[in-house]
């Protein structure tokens, strides 16, 4: 049974030195370290981290995941479940090392239905609430902090890594052809230092202030499992059955749902592929499939409408 360790920081300023001192503390035999890129953010969903991603193709039944805290993985409570409703399918245990979650057992199930103790559901609710809170909490002293500082005269926030003295320069070598890359190499700085000093000159930039609208971001969306086992055998593009394989397998009384993250386009994408559940081209309907292709496409419905 393999030790499989993760790691991650929110930004390429941060390091893992903490997360190594209570790992290391741990005393895992013959870990197996995923550790995602620096600055991975916490708002991106953890099924779709590179490096978690990684980590559950590696797993194997009975493997133990470990992390130094519950928040280096998750953060909403929405974000917990799902993991939990993974590392149960795969039949993984989780250990964490330090907070407030390290004491308790979070992948314990009901003997009989194989769903979450209802007990472990609430704390785990209660803790991530008590999280965001105490995260809300630092955000808003920092606010009246800097208000204070600005009061008495004085800016906060960290000093721009390209100095007032350089950044002409520095603009002028990128109009005429230079790279951020060799910018960032000539004055010793990172190339997000560059890019903060080029910020109105860069093409992401001009391309916004021309109307262009921003990406779309990935949803969860519960797919009816009638709709998820029609799909399965469907044909598929690429886009699609990664979607459709990444999904969450979450059990409801005799059946289930397929809670799937992807963007807006995808959801309708796959919307389309089971549109003969719902009858049509000389073909019958059978009213359980009509009823949950029905339901998913009311959720569908209910995301950003298309583009114009």
């Amino acid at each position: 049974m393999a030790n499989l360790v993760y790691k991650r920081v929110s930004t390429d300023q941060q390091s893992t030195a903490r997360q190594d001192l209570v790992l290391d503390e741990a005393g895992i035999e013959d870990p197996v370290v995923f550790e995602e890129d620096g600055g991975t953010s916490s708002r991106l969903h953890p099924l779709q981290r590179p490096k978690f991603r990684a980590l559950l193709d590696y797993a194997r039944p009975g493997d133990t995941v470990h992390i130094s805290e519950m928040f280096r993985l998750v953060r909403g409570t929405g974000h917990i479940l799902d993991v939990l409703d993974v590392l149960h399918r795969d039949r993984l245990a989780l250990r964490i090392h330090d907070g407030a979650f390290s004491a308790m057992d979070l992948t314990a199930r009901h003997p009989r239905t194989g769903e979450l103790l209802s007990t472990v559901k609430f704390m785990v609710q209660t803790l991530a609430a008590a999280g965001e809170l105490q995260r809300d909490l630092q955000r808003e002293l920092t606010y009246d902090g800097l208000r204070a500082a600005e009061a008495k005269g004085s800016k906060g926030g960290r000093r721009p890594a390209v100095t007032a003295a350089k950044t002409g320069d520095v603009r002028t070598a990128y109009l005429e052809g230079r790279s951020i890359a060799a910018l960032a190499r000539d004055h010793g700085v990172s190339r997000g230092a560059i890019r903060t000093t080029l910020a109105d000159l860069l093409p992401e930039h001009t391309a916004i202030e021309e109307g262009t609208p921003a990406p779309e971001l990935p949803v969860p969306l519960d797919m009816p499992g009638k709709v998820a086992d029609f799909l399965r055998v469907s044909e598929l593009n690429a886009v699609e059955r990664a979607a459709l394989d990444q999904g969450v397998t979450v059990r409801r009384g005799q059946g289930y749902t397929l809670r799937v993250t992807a963007v807006p386009a995808v959801h309708r994408q796959l919307l389309d592929r089971c549109q003969p559940l719902d009858g049509g081209h000389g073909t019958p309907a059978v009213p359980a499939q009509r009823k949950a292709h029905r339901e998913y496409e009311s959720r569908v419905s209910a995301l950003t409408p298309p583009r114009a």
